[in-house]
């Protein structure tokens, strides 16, 4: 479904996204998620036992693994692996399965634009899947500022280029708090804040959409 959204920056547009659940049979949890042509599949495994090198004496330990559409992950693979296991962290109540080990391993498909927040979306739904204890959902939304000030929503990668500035946010189901941020570009701390507006706009949209996801989901089994 395409979602349009009126919001101050006049009328921002979500590309039509769509979400599939338990596609793999050997993760514990897995889900792939398109944003317009933008999609990525993730699978999370565990909690399971850890090395002993890796485990945490008070609760879970979670890796992160992006794996670029093609060739090997690079610098910026592992700065987001980063963003996102901070993200994921936030939510997951690690401390009931301590000394266990999480994986989250995110394949992109294709990036067409908005990638990090489309990864954001399918390990959320990955972590549903699973049945993970979670404190809160969460969803990614990326903004792109113009260069005359104008913010598009979850922007192509054409657009992505064009702008003066990208945000990327995470942001929580509950009392819609932001769990994450990252800025590539320049903008001032008022742009910022309106972009914040937009994407938590925004993130009511993507919750619901989860919702539906899910509901669809279990009245097929």
């Amino acid at each position: 479904m395409a979602v349009e959204l009126e919001t101050a920056c006049g009328q921002c547009r979500l590309r039509p996204f769509s979400c599939e659940l338990a596609l793999l049979s050997r993760p514990d949890g897995s889900a792939t998620f398109l944003q317009g042509d933008t999609s990525v599949l993730a699978g999370l495994y565990g909690p399971a036992e850890a090395k002993v090198s890796k485990e945490l004496p008070d609760r879970a330990a979670l890796e992160v693994l992006l794996r670029p559409k093609v060739g090997l992950p690079g610098v910026l693979e592992r700065s987001r692996e980063q963003l996102l296991r901070q993200t994921c962290e936030a939510v997951i109540l690690g401390v009931l399965h301590p000394r266990t080990a999480i994986s989250l391993v995110l394949q992109v498909l294709s990036d067409a634009g908005s990638l990090l927040s489309c990864c954001l979306n399918a390990a959320c739904m990955a972590l549903l899947d699973a049945g993970l204890p979670l404190t809160t959902l969460f969803c990614g939304v990326t903004c792109a500022l113009q260069p005359d000030g104008t913010i598009l929503l979850d922007p192509t990668a054409r657009q992505e280029q064009e702008a003066r500035a990208t945000l990327t946010f995470a942001i929580a189901s509950r009392e819609k708090k932001v769990l994450m941020a990252t800025t590539k570009g320049s903008c001032s701390v008022e742009e910022m804040q309106q972009c914040l507006a937009t994407a938590q706009r925004a993130a009511d949209t993507i919750f619901q959409f989860y919702r539906d996801s899910v509901r669809r989901r279990y009245s097929k089994s």
